[in-house]
């Protein structure tokens, strides 16, 4: 079977699996039906899903700042472009993440960054991502001790986890900085993704030689801009909960405390990482309506709410990206562009 049928076959068994997930796991799992959640989203307004959306777009640009400080000379608004259109494209396939992360490539190369530029600011941005979904359950814990509410085995489990994940990550970050020969593994890593994505696409260098110098780039990039990072990842997690509350709000779910609510987000922000399904979807709407559930909230609530949230932050994200492919396709380029990491640089130009 060659790449392209295997890649297929992974497409459609991943969807598949959504799909089944969401039209009979999901209204099992909340005790409810899908007639009952049909019925509770009626309670949402058109002036509701305009602000709903509003919220979304707040926290995508949010996001931009984190990409900003990780790629100097990026502005925010082809930021903005770059992250929706990878979000679109990783949200279609299951373990999309790569598919994506080509795609960045393909747009800031046409825009005349170098490769190990991306190659830099895509090892950072994915581990300042990675590190802060696993540190919400570490912080819903904290939220839940200090407001009485109760600590869920469940999320206790689910913040060890997430603490021990953390640490192995940062550990490898730590040792990428330390040691040229962890550098090199991560390129060839990389590499090994990325390479069928390109193998129609003559390259000059492997991305194992791209990232020959990076140790040194990631610790500028991280020195400059790790404050920027940290703060657009706030942002863009703290707009994204607040959607959150008032969908739940909105819908019915008025019952439970703030604490209770964080801890249901952020178990379904650590669940979008499962490749197993497009961007995760199926099994963060049934850990997160689950969760709901049994902390007391009415299940016809909690399922039409986890629902919308799930509308709103993936399947949005898909014509959103197409507006941002079509954006990228008008926006000016670097002529004779192809990212190459040569003596003189093509100069990255900007709107």
């Amino acid at each position: 079977m060659s790449p392209r049928a295997k890649q297929l076959l992974r497409a459609v068994i991943g969807l598949g699996l959504a799909a089944a997930l969401l039209g009979w796991g999901f209204p099992k799992v909340a005790k409810t039906t899908w007639g009952e959640v049909f019925d509770q989203l009626q309670r949402v307004t058109v002036v509701e899903s305009l602000g709903f959306l509003g919220l979304v777009l707040l926290g995508l640009g949010c996001y931009t700042f984190t990409f900003t400080g990780s790629l100097p000379g990026l502005s925010q608004w082809r930021a903005f472009i770059v992250n929706i259109c990878g979000s679109s494209v990783s949200n279609l396939l299951p373990g999309g993440g790569a598919v994506g992360l080509a795609a960045t490539y393909t747009i800031l190369r046409s825009w005349g960054f170098r490769n190990r530029d991306v190659s830099t600011s895509a090892i950072v941005t994915g581990v300042w991502n990675t590190l802060a979904r696993i540190a919400l359950p570490i912080v819903a814990i904290v939220m839940l001790w200090f407001g009485n509410d109760g600590l869920p085995r469940s999320l206790t489990s689910a913040a060890w986890a997430a603490t021990i994940s953390g640490l192995a990550i940062f550990a490898a970050f730590v040792a990428i900085l330390a040691s040229e020969r962890a550098a090199q593994s991560i390129g060839r890593g990389l590499d090994r993704v990325l390479g069928p994505l390109f193998r129609r696409r003559k390259r000059t260098m492997s991305v194992s030689e791209l990232v020959h110098d990076m140790r040194g780039r990631i610790n500028e990039v991280v020195r400059t801009g790790w404050v920027q990072m940290t703060l657009g990842m706030i942002g863009f997690f703290g707009f994204y909960y607040l959607l959150f509350v008032l969908i739940m709000r909105t819908v019915g779910v008025d019952m439970l405390p703030l604490g209770i609510l964080f801890a249901a987000f952020a178990i379904g922000r650590l669940l979008t990482a499962v490749g197993v399904t497009p961007g995760g979807v199926g099994v963060t709407e049934i850990a997160s309506v689950a969760a709901l559930v049994g902390w007391g909230a009415p299940p016809e609530a909690a399922a039409a709410g986890i629902f919308l949230f799930s509308i709103f932050t993936h399947l949005m994200e898909v014509p959103l990206g197409a507006l941002g492919w079509l954006a990228w396709s008008m926006s000016p380029r670097v002529k004779g562009a192809s990212g190459e990491d040569e003596d003189e640089p093509a100069r990255a130009v900007t709107p």
